[in-house]
């Protein structure tokens, strides 16, 4: 790791080599200028440390060398490559630069959203414009991302979540095979892969050099800079792999919180040391994803943080819901526990789909996985899909089973935007973006991955739906609540904030073989100053839920003295009938519909002024 104070640069390296120095290169020619040794004075164990005096920075890369051998700065804040993104490239290919500019962030501040404010959007850095489709400049990079700010803000994301775009090596060159013994044949080694993911260890210091058209640090910072001047948060994933020394990763989160101020992270890798990340002062208001927390130890048992910023991303929502769209069975109780969950001192974050996993038109298209094109015969990825086909494997011409697959794919965003915790989705998924069935592209830069902007007007519909799900969502802060809906009448309003009904209001069917539910929000819960939008709060919805494949019923609480219900929407093609109703809808099999209160005409008969108690 290098300081720079004027001319006078500090240079660390923790290496237990006897002959190892920092070796700098002319910037343009790759030439190496000089070579100096660490200096044994100012070396502490295994921490070799040396001051050089240059006269310019900005035309000087450096790397270490240990003996004979070249190494990287592994805390480099930035490196120049002379190979390609996705060519062979080991570890002296990388070339840290010494030069750190100042950077303008005219005024903008990190937004602090809260969590029960948010949509989130993950994506991948290359992926997401790399297609000829995106229509930006700079396809495959930050800057790209930056083009397309206000498509995202446009949809009503709060926040991008980006897979790895720190630096890593997405393709790295094979070793020399070595002998095991004196006349013994030598093991060759397998062609090597590109990891397009990025889930490897990595120079956790720097942005992803191949991300960007010149600048990588200044082309991070301008997307987040203009993230933030569009009132929207950027979280980075950060990958640890048990080699990774646990005690030097707050000091990684801090330094992205500093320079470039991130908005928090998503922490990626096994027994991570959470719990004291949780607790270190300058992360205190960032936001914190992991599977699970101790908040008991981090907090204390009575003490609320005052900004909830620790969030819980685990597949449950997304197993329990897949499987209850499917049709499975016992499965409606768990759902509506998913459906009301937000914990007390974390955020819940639910998704449906993943950057591992179908994406969530290929859970409505494929059965099975198809990963042949990632040569592994078909054995790599997860068989536990939770995925239903609709009837035909993978592509379909017949008008039937791509109404069904519309109709799945509006079910599933009803549930994941009118779930009461985070929702959070994966690029391209609001307008019906298809990996051909490949349900761990970790190592395809291509069409598979590639988020192809044509479907949008493919899939107007789609984009469509989700688009006034949203806005839905953001009007009506009862869907959003801050704390867990306590299903009672805590204003003593004659109704509780949240509800479960079935055939019969106010009696929710839980048996193993119900496939259908009723949700009844009371909008007199909902906090008019959290309302996000200009449009019309609602004061009663029931959102009612049929994931059979037979016609259900489901019984309507009785609304107060003139008011009666309307239907809003309904995900089956054919419907969106607008009549009023009275004390009981029916729906079509795999229907999901929501019913909203209205008033009644002059002179028209009402319902009573409280609810009917049993």
């Amino acid at each position: 790791m290098e300081r720079v104070m004027g001319k006078i640069c500090h240079f660390s390296h923790v290496s237990d080599s006897d002959h190892s120095g920092v070796v700098f290169y002319e910037r343009g020619t790759g030439k190496e200028i000089k070579r100096v040794p660490f200096s044994e004075e100012k070396s502490v164990g295994m921490v070799q440390r040396v001051d050089v005096e240059l006269d310019s920075i900005e035309n000087v890369l450096y790397q270490f060398h240990e003996d004979n051998l070249r190494v990287p700065d592994k805390n480099g804040k930035a490196f120049l490559t002379a190979k390609k993104y996705g060519e062979e490239k080991s570890p002296e290919d990388y070339y840290a630069i010494l030069e750190e500019k100042e950077f303008d962030w005219k005024g903008t501040k990190r937004p602090k959203i809260p969590y029960e404010d948010s949509l989130i959007y993950c994506l991948h850095v290359r992926g997401f414009t790399k297609h000829a489709s995106s229509g930006v400049k700079n396809r495959g990079t930050f800057s790209g991302i930056t083009e397309k700010i206000p498509y995202l803000k446009s949809i009503g994301v709060t926040a991008i979540e980006l897979q790895p775009a720190y630096e890593f090596i997405e393709k790295k060159a094979p070793q020399k095979p070595q002998s095991l013994n004196p006349g013994m044949m030598t093991i060759a080694e397998t062609p090597p892969k590109l990891n397009y993911w990025g889930y490897v260890e990595g120079f956790y210091f720097a942005p992803k050099s191949d991300y960007a058209a010149k600048d990588p640090v200044f082309e991070c910072k301008e997307m987040i800079r203009e993230l933030h001047a569009a009132d929207m948060e950027a979280i980075f994933q950060f990958y640890f792999p048990p080699e990774v020394n646990p005690m030097c990763i707050p000091s990684i989160l801090c330094y992205w919180v500093e320079k470039y101020h991130v908005d928090g992270f998503h922490l990626i890798g096994e027994n991570l040391p959470v719990d004291l990340i949780a607790r270190v002062p300058e992360l205190a208001d960032v936001k914190l994803w992991y599977y699970q927390f101790n908040v008991g130890s981090i907090y204390g048992r009575r003490v609320v943080p005052k900004h909830k910023n620790l969030g819980l991303l685990r597949d449950d929502f997304m197993y329990d819901v897949r499987r209850f769209l499917k049709g499975e069975e016992n499965l409606v109780a768990k759902v509506s526990e998913r459906l009301r969950s937000v914990p007390g001192c974390t955020g819940a974050i639910n998704y449906l789909s993943t950057y591992w996993g179908f994406t969530l038109m290929d859970a409505v298209s494929y059965d099975f996985k198809h990963n042949e094109a990632n040569g592994e015969d078909n054995h790599d990825g997860t068989d536990y899909n939770c995925s239903w086909n609709c009837g035909e494997e993978g592509p379909s011409r017949k008008k039937k089973i791509l109404d069904l697959r519309v109709r799945q794919l509006k079910n599933a965003f009803c549930l994941l935007l009118l779930a009461q915790g985070t929702p959070r989705i994966f690029m391209g998924d609001e307008f019906g973006n298809s990996q051909k069935g490949n349900n761990n592209p970790y190592c395809q830069d291509n069409e598979v991955t590639w988020l192809n902007w044509k479907n949008i007007r493919k899939n107007q519909e789609i984009l469509e739906f989700f688009k006034m799900l949203v806005r839905l969502r953001m009007t009506n802060s009862v869907l959003r609540p801050v704390n867990e809906a306590q299903m009672t009448d805590s204003k003593s309003c004659g109704y509780p904030d949240l509800s479960f009904h079935g055939e019969t209001a106010w009696r929710p069917q839980f048996e193993n073989y119900s496939r259908q539910l009723g949700v009844a929000y009371c909008g007199l819960y909902s906090e008019d100053e959290r309302n996000k939008t200009g449009d019309k709060k609602e004061s009663f919805l029931y959102l009612a839920i049929n994931v059979h494949w037979e016609v259900h019923k489901l019984g309507l609480p009785r609304l107060p003295k003139g008011e009666r219900w309307v239907m809003k929407f309904t995900t089956e093609t054919e419907g969106d009938n607008k009549e009023p109703v009275v004390d009981s809808v029916t729906l079509p099999p795999k229907t999901i519909a929501l019913y909203v209160s209205q008033k009644e005409p002059e002179g028209a008969a009402g319902g009573d002024e409280v609810l009917e108690t049993l």
